[in-house]
C-alpha cells in the first residue's frame, strides 16, 4: 500500500459509494457517469467509450437520458455504483449501500455487485450492519467494537470459529452458555448448569477453566446421535419457517434455539425432547 493522506482526492484513485447515492439531480444517468471522466480530463473519445461500456455493464443503456428522479431505488443503486467505478478506481468504498432496498432487490444487487467486482478485479471495503451481506459479499470479513478490530478473517473463519463472545453474538445467531471444564484425576470433566459429562477426550486441548459454550442454532439435530452430545430439553416456543422449524428450549436454567429439519415429527410446545450436537463443532469461549 501507500500513503494517499496528502495526495489531492482526484489522484487517489478511490471510489466512493454513499449510504444515500448522493447523486447530482440536475443531471442524467449518463451525465451523473461521465462527471469523474470529465474531473479527469478525459478526451471526448475516452469518455464516450467508458461511458457506452458502463451503460451497458449495468444494463443502463435505455435510461441514460433520465433525470435521476425518474429513477427507482434498484436504478439510482447502479447509477452509483457506475459513476463510482468510471475513474477507474484501485479501491472501492461502499457505506451500506443497500440499506434502503427491500429485500429482494437488495439480493439482486449483491451478486450484480460480486459478478462486477471479480469481472473488473477491484477491490471494495463494503461496511455493513446486515450479517447474511457481510457473509455473502466479502473474501475477508473485520468485526468492529467500539471502533477496533476484533476479529479478521474469512467468513467461513469467522462464522464457524469466533474469537470471542462478541463476535459470536454478533454474526450470527448463537447458542452461548456458560460452563467449566476440569482435567482432574486424568479425565475431562464438563459442567454445565447441573448437567455433567465425563471422559471426553475431544476437550483435552483445552485448559481447565470456566468457558463460554458456543454453538449455532442449524449445529443441532434431533435425539440421540453416536459421538454427538445430547441435551435433554423442553420445547417453549415454536415457529415454523417452510423449510425448518426454529425451537426455543430450556435446558437447565439456560435457553437453547435450534433449527430443526421439518421432515422430523413435527414438534409442540411442552414437549421434553433430546437435543444432540457434535462436540466436534462446539466452541470454548473463553470467559
Amino acid at each position: 500500500g501507500r500513503e494517499i493522506t496528502s495526495m489531492p482526492a482526484a489522484g487517489r484513485r478511490v471510489g466512493l459509494v454513499f449510504q444515500e447515492y448522493a447523486l447530482f439531480p440536475h443531471l442524467t444517468v449518463a451525465q451523473n457517469i461521465e462527471y469523474g471522466l470529465q474531473v479527469q480530463k478525459m478526451s471526448s473519445l475516452q469518455r464516450k467509450n467508458r461511458l457506452r461500456d458502463l451503460l451497458s455493464l449495468f444494463e443502463l443503456e435505455a435510461l441514460a437520458r433520465r433525470e435521476i428522479n425518474q429513477l427507482s431505488g434498484g436504478e439510482r443503486q447502479r447509477t452509483a455504483i457506475a459513476r463510482a467505478l468510471a475513474p477507474n478506481p484501485l479501491v472501492l468504498l461502499m457505506d451500506e449501500p443497500f440499506s434502503a432496498l427491500d429485500y429482494n432487490l437488495r439480493q439482486r444487487l449483491q451478486k450484480d455487485l460480486l459478478k462486477i467486482q471479480k469481472s473488473l478485479g477491484f477491490t471494495a471495503i463494503f461496511v455493513t450492519h446486515q450479517q447474511e451481506e457481510a457473509l455473502s459479499l466479502s473474501d475477508r470479513l473485520a468485526v468492529m467494537q467500539k471502533g477496533s478490530i476484533s476479529q479478521i478473517g474469512s467468513p467461513e473463519e469467522i462464522y464457524e470459529r469466533p474469537s470471542n463472545f462478541f463476535v459470536a453474538e454478533f454474526l450470527g445467531d448463537a447458542n452461548l452458555i456458560p460452563c467449566s471444564l476440569d482435567h482432574s484425576d486424568n479425565q475431562s470433566h464438563l459442567q454445565i448448569g447441573s448437567t455433567d459429562f465425563w471422559g471426553l477426550p475431544e476437550l483435552k486441548n483445552y485448559p481447565s477453566g470456566k468457558y463460554s459454550l458456543m454453538f449455532r442454532p442449524e449445529d443441532m439435530e434431533l435425539d440421540k446421535l453416536d459421538g454427538y452430545w445430547t441435551l435433554p430439553v423442553k420445547i417453549i416456543g415454536l415457529e415454523y419457517l417452510g423449510f425448518s422449524y426454529r425451537i426455543e428450549a430450556i435446558f437447565g436454567q439456560y435457553k437453547i434455539k435450534a433449527l430443526i429439519n421439518k421432515s422430523v415429527i413435527p414438534p409442540k410446545i411442552g414437549m421434553e425432547i433430546n437435543l444432540a450436537v457434535n462436540p466436534q463443532i462446539i466452541r470454548f469461549l473463553p470467559e
